[in-house]
């Protein structure tokens, strides 16, 4: 069986993005392996907005960090001794699987099957689709339990 040091859990804020928390939680216990938790902040949506208001972007991140310490406190309660939370700016479908998995040498990657946005999935394709073809590392999608 193929033993996962490093697993990283993506996060939106999406009930999807909930149940691959506890998934890679479960992971992370059961291979002794250090969480990292993710979000990144899509700067694509702030593009349509005429006049760049910084603050805009501020209360993203503020609400980012603020899910990530969520998060974060929730795996330290559940036993995992090595979390680590990351807010980065970008389009995720970039983020995750081609700079994040090897800044943090990441040996599973684990999202959620579908997140926020609808729209973008619908016209582009999904960020989960994107993390599969691009990801130098194992991908466990999860899909929202009924």
């Amino acid at each position: 069986m193929t033993m996962y040091n490093t697993v990283l859990v993506a996060v939106d804020g999406s009930e999807e993005a909930k149940t691959a928390f506890k998934k890679a939680c479960q992971v992370a216990i059961n291979n002794e392996s250090s969480l990292i938790i993710a979000h990144i902040i899509d700067t694509r949506t702030f593009a349509t907005i005429e006049q760049y208001d910084r603050t805009i972007v501020s209360r993203a991140e503020t609400h980012g960090k603020d899910m990530l310490d969520g998060y974060k406190q929730q795996a330290e309660e559940k036993g995992i001794k090595d979390v680590k939370t990351v807010v980065d700016f970008g389009s995720p479908k970039v983020k995750i699987p081609k700079d994040l998995t090897k800044r943090y040498e990441v040996d599973l990657l684990i999202t959620g099957a579908t997140g926020l946005n609808y729209v973008e999935r619908m016209l582009i394709g999904s960020v989960s689709e994107a993390i599969t073809r691009h990801a130098n590392c194992d991908v466990l999608i999860v899909r929202q339990a009924d």
